[in-house]
């Protein structure tokens, strides 16, 4: 139980002034946001859910009282973070375990809040919770301050690409809302996600207990003129549909019916960006094969002429040609910045209990594409249980630990970087049947340059030196070794 905290409720509805307040999307339901709310066990998340949903009346009737009246009932302190814990579990042990999604609304929009767990054992649920998101809330207690999974919540945001954060520096009230002891904690943790490119919206003092700069300013804090933490998730945006960027569509299969004569070849995927017409021609990569789209197919339903981003299609080609599942399509008349590479820099999260090594071979899965990865190099890494970053030349990537590497692949495939296209820039690694890790590109890379030629005499001295410490292996004839009978050494 979390000790110190009273029991102030303050349910006071908040209204937004927003010209956007109340918007509806385009198909005529409410708009919709996930966000994810994470942070270091026990930093108050559940607590500060639960009291959105309690100030913004978005709760079932009767649940606050029937959670009361329960409270009362086995003789316990009612808690806020009682009505997100519903696992039997986390009842037992005071940790969320899964994420939980949970809805509430505000003026503007309604939110899918993802209450993902803080501690270090369920870091997976965590990480899949987040992969949801398209903004983040980063709690911090102030007497604990930043945790070693505060720390590694905000590189995974980063690994995430999660560019929409705010983070809450909360119990407050247990310092009277000491200014320097906000001011303390913010500093520190803006330095450290400076370090990862993470530039939050902005830093919020508050006790979600008291229910303090949580929906309505809070009086105790005058040195704060911010918003408050509905106004800040108000202010985030949804990413505007790329319905209009370049066209990509991996190919998932080549389909063909023998059934009545039907000789169509059916070239099928999901349109992952942009849109593709009949007439339009396209090239497919790696390969660099190119034809021109003759038909849209669609089952039971009306014929089409176009396909947009997130529809499921398949299409026939004017000229038949051999593509392989995997490959991506583009129009050869756009500029699309997806590339064939055989080796990328990418930041990663390690989620199996065998490290990620050198020499070891896994299975990289990008859109539909499946090839043999190994790793080449680490650039850095932040351990299990280190709060700075490890060593310059780290040699493995342990269970929950996450990085920079560089990955070689067997073949070339298409792909671009998290930030041109997420799901031509995020993948998974597979050890041995299981789903060991995943991250995002950062950048496709060439070819390493052809080694330099080794300098003039180097093969006369090797042959001198082999010699004079093997002499019963290269006897001195005048001639040099053969290659092939020194390859038993």
């Amino acid at each position: 139980m979390r000790k110190g905290w009273s029991n102030a409720a303050g349910n006071r509805r908040h209204e937004t002034g927003s010209p956007s307040a109340g918007r509806v999307a385009a198909s005529g339901t409410p708009e919709r946001m996930n966000i994810v709310i994470t942070g270091h066990v026990d930093h108050g998340k559940s607590t500060l859910v639960g009291r959105l949903l309690t100030d913004t009346r978005s709760l079932p009737e009767g649940k606050l009282e029937a959670v009361r009246n329960a409270c009362e009932k086995n003789g316990r302190v009612f808690e806020y973070s009682m009505l997100l814990d519903a696992l039997e579990d986390e009842q037992k042990q005071g940790i969320t375990i899964d994420s939980a999604r949970v809805f509430f609304k505000s003026a503007r929009r309604e939110y899918i809040m993802i209450d993902a767990p803080g501690h270090v054992e369920f870091l997976r649920n965590m990480l899949s919770g987040a992969s949801r998101a398209v903004a983040a809330v980063l709690v911090i207690d102030a007497v604990e301050g930043v945790a070693e999974n505060s720390r590694r919540h905000g590189l995974l945001l980063s690994l995430l690409g999660i560019s929409q954060v705010v983070v809450v520096i909360n119990k407050l009230d247990l310092y009277r809302y000491d200014e320097t002891v906000f001011h303390a904690i913010r500093q520190e943790y803006e330095r450290y996600l400076e370090s990862l490119d993470v530039k939050p919206v902005a830093f919020i003092p508050v006790s979600a207990r008291e229910g303090k700069n949580i929906v309505t300013p809070a009086p105790e804090t005058p040195w704060y003129r911010g918003k408050t933490v509905l106004e800040i998730l108000d202010g985030f945006n949804n990413p505007v549909p790329e319905e209009d960027a370049f066209f990509a569509m991996p190919l998932q299969d080549v389909y063909r019916f023998s059934n009545d004569n039907d000789e169509r070849r059916i070239y099928a995927g999901t349109v992952v960006s942009g849109r593709v017409a009949v007439g339009d021609r396209v090239r497919f990569l790696p390969s660099g094969r190119e034809a021109r789209i003759a038909s849209i197919e669609a089952w039971s339903a009306p014929v089409k002429t176009v396909a947009k981003m997130h529809e499921s299609t398949g299409f026939t080609l004017v000229e038949d040609i051999y593509a392989k599942s995997g490959e991506v399509l583009v129009k050869v008349d756009e500029n699309a910045p997806v590339q064939t590479a055989s080796r990328l820099q990418a930041n990663m999260i390690w989620l199996s209990g065998n490290p990620l090594t050198f020499g070891k071979s896994y299975l990289l899965k990008l859109g539909a594409a499946k090839v043999e990865a190994r790793l080449e190099k680490i650039e850095r890494v932040l351990g299990d249980a280190r709060d700075d970053m490890a060593d310059s030349s780290p040699c493995a990537l342990n269970r929950n630990a996450c990085g920079s590497v560089i990955l070689r692949l067997a073949r070339p495939i298409a792909l671009t970087s998290f930030h041109e296209n997420a799901s031509l820039g995020r993948f998974v690694l597979v050890d041995d049947h299981d789903a060991a890790g995943g991250g995002i590109v950062l950048a496709p890379l060439p070819e390493e340059a052809a080694r330099p030629a080794l300098p003039e005499g180097f093969e006369d001295t090797l042959f001198l030196l082999l010699r004079k410490y093997f002499p019963h292996r290269f006897p001195d004839t005048g001639k040099r070794p053969d290659p092939e009978s020194s390859s038993s050494i």
